[in-house]
């Protein structure tokens, strides 16, 4: 899936703060917006190589975006928009649930909101869909790289919709190819663990998909295994 045009190649140099990282570009400090409001520091290391999408707007504060930074030898996505629009062209394609219909996006289930809602059957069904961008040196995934009650909340809302009668999924988008499992990255936050394994544990499907990813763009072409 194309997700980007106007690319340019720079060498990342800092980040002030998380909205904007300076880069390097044809030998000038240019200030960038940051996709992804994530601490990113296993990725945004001094020196890297990353990836800007530059902006046609000309009233725009910031003339490009950083979307993808070269790590370990790979291409990842950094955009954190980008794993929904991957996510809704997969399950469109049958890869998340062959037989799925109806698929919607940002659907108010009571007082919860999940990223998709879709028609399996006579069954109503609904997925929370996390970007991955947290590796470790074998290839194994790690999510969340930071602590997130909001994931903790919409893991729970899960449940209750499962055990409503619902069918439930929470997807994980990794953003980055040769990964060779998923696993709560329990040092960080351990209620994200605890809540993931209790969704299990309830029956709430449980996906870990990878991406085949370059600068321009980023599909999901398989899943590995979730280890909890």
């Amino acid at each position: 899936m194309r997700l980007y045009h106007r690319l340019r190649e720079a060498r990342f140099l800092r980040r002030p703060n998380r909205f904007i990282a300076l880069c390097e570009v044809d030998g000038q400090e240019t200030v960038c917006h940051v996709k992804n409001t994530g601490r990113c520091k296993e990725l945004l290391l001094p020196g890297a190589t990353v990836w800007l999408e530059e902006s046609d707007n000309p009233i725009r504060k910031t003339r490009y975006d950083l979307v993808a930074v070269e790590n370990r030898g790979y291409t990842v996505n950094m955009d954190s928009q980008a794993p929904n629009l991957i996510f809704g062209e997969w399950a469109r394609q049958g890869g998340y649930l062959p037989g799925l219909t109806d698929l919607k996006t940002e659907t108010t289930y009571g007082a919860s909101r999940f990223d998709f809602s879709y028609r399996l059957g006579e069954q109503t069904g609904f997925v929370e869909v996390k970007g991955v961008t947290l590796f470790d040196d074998q290839g194994m995934a790690f999510f969340p790289d930071a602590p997130t009650d909001r994931g903790v909340k919409h893991i729970h809302e899960l449940i209750a919709a499962k055990k409503a009668g619902h069918d439930a999924g929470i997807c994980f988008v990794i953003q980055r190819e040769n990964v060779i499992g998923l696993t709560p990255n329990d040092a960080t936050h351990a209620a994200f663990g605890e809540a993931l394994r209790l969704a299990h544990a309830e029956g709430v499907r449980i996906t870990a998909a990878v991406c085949h990813v370059t600068p321009e763009s980023c599909a999901i072409t398989h899943t590995v295994p979730i280890h909890l």
